[in-house]
């Protein structure tokens, strides 16, 4: 019994390859997981026989389009985990979600959304908010992230967030770094109350 080894790509098969790829995270970054392959087709500068060539379904050209933002949102994950200090894992971890979700509005439609055509992105979203749910439990033991807190919050977050999508790139990345900002701010723990000082009494003045 014979294995068959898989053949290397021609160059130019290499180069399609590529090429649609850089279309498709360029489509699916402005348009969402809504555009047609046949625009990123058409962006590619190839025809729709030699797109499906490569990838035969839309969910083979998502995951291999997303796969570098994937890997940065476990990193994330896995980093957040790893911070000696709980409060400070949580707070980066927000801001990461929220980085790469700016980036690219597919990337956020994909983690966000159940499309059924990125069901990979599920168990993304699972870990990740799997990681939120225990670095709350340790913040919440440091006293730093207010008591409330639940994991359906982030997830409201992030859905407001998809709002700045329709800003331009370069406003939409500095408004989600203040976003994510006032974020954090709010998931904060607020200090008791202290019992304000009494002002002294101002001399009674004789007219």
């Amino acid at each position: 019994m014979t294995t068959e080894v898989p053949h290397p790509l021609r160059s130019d098969a290499r180069d399609n390859r590529a090429r649609i790829l850089e279309a498709a995270r360029t489509v699916f970054g402005e348009e969402g997981l809504g555009a047609p392959m046949r625009e990123v087709a058409r962006r590619a500068g190839v025809g729709p026989a030699t797109l499906y060539r490569h990838f035969p379904a839309k969910r083979d050209l998502l995951a291999e389009t997303f796969g570098e933002q994937r890997r940065a949102c476990r990193t994330a994950v896995r980093d957040a985990l790893a911070d000696p200090d709980p409060w400070h894992g949580f707070r980066t971890l927000i801001e990461r979600i929220c980085e790469l979700h700016a980036h690219s509005k597919g990337f956020a439609d994909a983690f966000m959304t159940a499309f059924p055509e990125a069901m990979d992105f599920a168990a993304d979203q699972e870990a990740t908010l799997r990681a939120v749910a225990e670095l709350a439990r340790r913040a919440r033991q440091t006293g730093r992230l207010r008591p409330d807190f639940v994991v359906d919050d982030l997830v409201l977050v992030l859905l407001a967030h998809r709002g700045l999508q329709d800003t331009p790139r370069g406003a939409r990345i500095a408004a989600s770094r203040r976003y994510a900002a006032y974020v954090i701010d709010a998931f904060g723990a607020t200090p008791a109350p202290q019992a304000a000082t009494p002002l002294p009494s101002a001399p009674r003045l004789s007219l």
